[in-house]
């Protein structure tokens, strides 16, 4: 997953006019579609009196967009757009347009979607987030200190549990993983084989 990946930290507004009719633009993040369902049916409620209500979320798992009655792909894809370029999973963003009396044209809305869409995750608090997978090993007490020094090198400090062997639990950065699971392996000639999670966002 080469991919930039990012997150909200917190949503952020914009508002574009255009031939009088007012586009206003908010972010939010979400983690599920029945969250960013209930956000978009509270700016609903917020802008009643609004011609549309478009928006766009991309979750981990899935993403969804929507013109709200304008013509087809000129609001809800290309505001899902924006999201996909700036790389951000757990978001939602969405756009209310007043109408200002004059016709804008599918080009017309689908720059001013994409603006007001563009203004609204500029001015969003934003991190990036990496791809990792969580990493277990079982080793024997003599090869402790050689793996914990390859974690170290490695800038992780894993949970260590001490039983009749011991177990070390780090998450690991995705690119980071066959790397770190070579060296543990050839550490220990073979005896621990990590066991290695799949993939999540952290």
């Amino acid at each position: 997953m080469a991919e930039r990946i990012c997150k909200l930290l917190e949503g952020g507004t914009s508002e574009v006019i255009v031939k009088k009719s007012r586009f206003l633009g908010i972010t939010f993040p979400v983690e599920t579609a029945e969250e960013a369902a209930l956000q978009i049916a509270g700016i609903r409620k917020k802008y009643y009196d609004a011609r549309h209500n478009c928006y766009a979320y991309r979750l981990p798992d899935a993403e969804k967009f929507s013109d709200d009655g304008e013509p087809s792909q000129t609001a809800g894809k290309p505001m899902l757009d924006v999201l996909s370029g700036a790389g951000l999973v757990g978001a939602l963003v969405v756009v209310t347009r007043y109408f200002g009396g004059t016709l804008l044209g599918t080009g017309g809305l689908v720059r001013a979607y994409t603006e007001a869409a563009q203004e609204a995750v500029k001015n969003s608090r934003i991190t990036e987030i990496r791809p990792k997978r969580r990493l277990q090993c079982r080793i024997a007490y003599p090869d402790l200190g050689r793996i914990q020094y390859i974690f170290r090198e490695a800038g992780l400090e894993p949970e260590i549990e001490y039983l009749e062997s011991i177990t070390l639990t780090a998450d690991v950065p995705d690119e980071q993983v066959p790397k770190l699971t070579a060296a543990i392996t050839e550490a220990t000639a073979g005896k621990a084989v990590p066991e290695v999670g799949g993939l999540f966002l952290g």
